[in-house]
């Protein structure tokens, strides 16, 4: 089983495989450290970390998808999170892989980003990982980001989460989802 978490940087990704880690015990993969040392152990990988989404993407998505790909021939579970995971990615893997993979894709509304730009996605930005570097994007920019990656995700056909309203109360439809797949997949 291999649970993938994507959503716009700031939408609590690492804090759900933090949180799935700790209930399920298997380890996690943040995408955003392979991005890091590939791109420290290499300055000519292809990318920087400056890069978008999908230049930094499209240069990862083969070692992830080799990843999963192993992880899944072994029968190892591993939660991995990143906003580098592309809805459309997941086409590249058949049904013998596909059915054996979690797919969270998560965003927030502009009601919701309107509402709690400051107060719950500026604040809590840092609950699992320490970014010592400000918010740089604006409510306008974050609102933008979040409904380009909500269109590819309806275009790609991936379930997509959007919270609305009340944070704690809209992601335990998303733990919800993962448990009854994860059931599906591989009961304990």
């Amino acid at each position: 089983m291999v649970i993938l978490i994507s959503a716009v940087s700031g939408t609590g990704k690492t804090l759900m495989a933090q949180k799935l880690l700790e209930k399920y015990h298997i380890s996690f993969l943040s995408v955003d450290h392979l991005k890091m040392g590939l791109y420290r152990g290499d300055k000519n990988c292809g990318f920087t970390p400056l890069d978008g989404t999908e230049v930094i993407g499209d240069h990862l998505w083969p070692i992830l998808k080799g990843i999963i790909m192993t992880n899944i021939e072994n029968e190892q579970h591993i939660i991995i999170e990143g906003s580098y995971i592309l809805p459309h990615y997941l086409k590249d893997f058949d049904i013998n892989y596909s059915e054996k993979i979690i797919p969270v894709f998560l965003g927030f509304s502009t009601d919701y980003i309107q509402e709690n730009f400051e107060t719950k996605i500026v604040k809590y930005r840092n609950a699992v990982e320490l970014r010592s570097w400000p918010e740089e994007r604006t409510i306008e920019e974050l609102i933008k980001e979040h409904k380009i990656f909500k269109t590819k995700c309806l275009q790609a056909g991936v379930k997509y989460f959007e919270i609305d309203n009340d944070y704690d109360k809209e992601i335990l439809n998303v733990y919800n989802f993962i448990e009854a797949e994860k059931q599906r997949i591989a009961p304990l």
